[in-house]
């Protein structure tokens, strides 16, 4: 039996924003500036991505919703209203270490990565996939 559940990139997005705000960091958003739905001044892309600080003190309205994330900030002393669809989010992490999370760019919640109780019909069981349908955890540094 197949579970749909939704996309956990915007869970996350706002669990590392409260981590890096808590202990006194600044955070950044990569994301993918080719992605049509991102309202931002591209004029500070560079090769298809945009670093965005979206810090307390930088932005103002800050909103980590579940499909956008909206603010509104100063972009070379200009005010602009910045739109980033979550899925267009491609990293967040803290600008004085660099410590945060890096997104896969496929995070498709209908289409799982294949697992145990996953398996398709032609897979038998026999690659050496952990057995036992045990869940298997990965340590993301």
């Amino acid at each position: 039996m197949s579970v749909s559940m939704t996309s956990s990139r915007p869970y996350l997005v706002r669990a590392l924003y409260d981590w890096i705000v808590d202990n006194g960091l600044t955070p950044y958003l990569l994301v993918d500036a080719a992605n049509q739905d991102v309202q931002a001044p591209m004029e500070y892309a560079d090769n298809g991505r945009l670093v965005l600080n979206i810090s307390p003190r930088a932005v103002r309205d800050l909103d980590l919703g579940q499909d956008d994330i909206l603010f509104s900030g100063r972009f070379g002393g200009r005010p602009f209203d910045v739109r980033v669809p979550v899925q267009a989010v491609l990293a967040i992490y803290a600008r004085e270490n660099g410590q945060g999370m890096l997104f896969g760019e496929g995070d498709d919640p209908s289409s799982p990565p294949p697992g145990p109780g996953r398996e398709g019909p032609d897979d038998g069981g026999s690659g050496g996939g952990g057995g036992g349908g045990k869940p298997r955890l990965r340590v993301v540094k």
